[in-house]
């Protein structure tokens, strides 16, 4: 079953582990990008480049910008531009066209964009534009990448938490095909190579799980217990605090979004109180990043963050 969540999570967690995803796909990251100055993501920017979609009614296309400096020692910066695409679109590559011009057009500088395709195997990958008549033409090329390209174990051979991040969108694929005991399985190799690893701290085996147990999103709670359970055995039960709280509690939410498409309402306010003062309780994510999870305007966010300070 589609979750409209699948898609805010699947950016979020592009954005926490932005810098192993530049190295992922680009090689010489390191090289070329100053990683000590950090990223600037530019959500508010891009919506206002991009206006259509709400303007129409409908939902905006998965998509990320993100403001990099470059390794030369100068105040130089380029605009990260990823596509997140998970269905097929006749209109794809010209939309990679317009992001490009229209980003050019408002910073000029120098972009790098990438699409990340999610579906299945049948999907098509397109990397290029290309229009032309009597004898003017254009063309726009730019990276592609899609999540089956990498075997599993070409995946947990890699020294980067993103691979894990794309073995856990590669196991999505299977939610709804395979019986709910097997995915569960399959979510546990992800979580144990993450954990067994011994390469990262508890924040990043905290925030991990937290996008692993709800992106591949199993509804039975016996086999969530379970896989609690086993992940404290790997963790020793160390790295796990707050974090079966946090999913029982994303669980209640789940239940509260089915609640909303049968139409029922009631207490909706309550419901999205709880998820946001969980989330602002164990995680780092910034005001902006909760809200958009929750679906919820910043400004409650805050009135959440505030009201939990009056309690301390």
């Amino acid at each position: 079953m589609f979750r409209r969540k699948d898609d805010i999570l699947l950016k979020s967690a592009f954005e926490e582990f932005f810098p192993d995803l530049l190295r992922f796909y680009y090689p010489d990251a390191d090289a070329v990008f100053d990683m000590r100055r950090g990223f600037e993501f530019l959500d508010k920017e891009l919506a206002e480049l991009f206006p259509e979609p709400e303007r129409q009614g409908g939902s905006r296309f998965v998509d990320l910008l993100a403001k990099a400096y470059l390794n030369t020692g100068e105040e130089e910066w380029i605009l990260v531009h990823i596509e997140i695409q998970k269905t097929t679109d006749k209109n794809f590559t010209h939309r990679m066209l317009q992001y490009w011009y229209r980003i050019y057009d408002r910073y000029r500088v120098d972009i790098t964009a990438l699409a990340v395709f999610t579906g299945d195997k049948k999907q098509k990958c397109p990397a290029r534009f290309h229009k032309s008549f009597m004898g003017t033409q254009i063309t726009y090329e730019y990276n592609v990448y899609h999540i089956l390209s990498h075997t599993e174990q070409e995946l947990l051979a890699m020294n980067n938490p993103f691979a894990l991040i794309v073995l856990a969108a590669q196991k999505a694929l299977l939610t709804g095909k395979i019986p709910e005991d097997e995915l569960a399985q399959h979510r546990l190799t992800v979580a144990r190579a993450l954990i067994q690893s011994k390469k990262y701290n508890h924040e990043h085996i905290a925030r991990f799980l937290f996008f692993l147990k709800n992106f591949v999103y199993i509804e039975n709670k016996e086999i969530n217990r379970n896989f609690d359970k086993e992940v404290d055995k790997l963790t020793g039960k160390k790295e796990t605090m707050g974090i079966i709280e946090t999913i029982k509690k994303i669980e209640r939410e789940e239940a509260f979004e089915k609640g909303i498409e049968r139409g029922i309402e009631k207490g909706a306010q309550q419901k999205s109180y709880e998820f946001v003062k969980n989330l602002l309780s164990n995680t780092n994510f910034t005001i902006a990043k909760v809200a958009s999870l929750a679906n919820v305007t910043e400004a409650f966010v805050k009135k959440v963050q505030t009201s939990m300070q009056k309690k301390k």
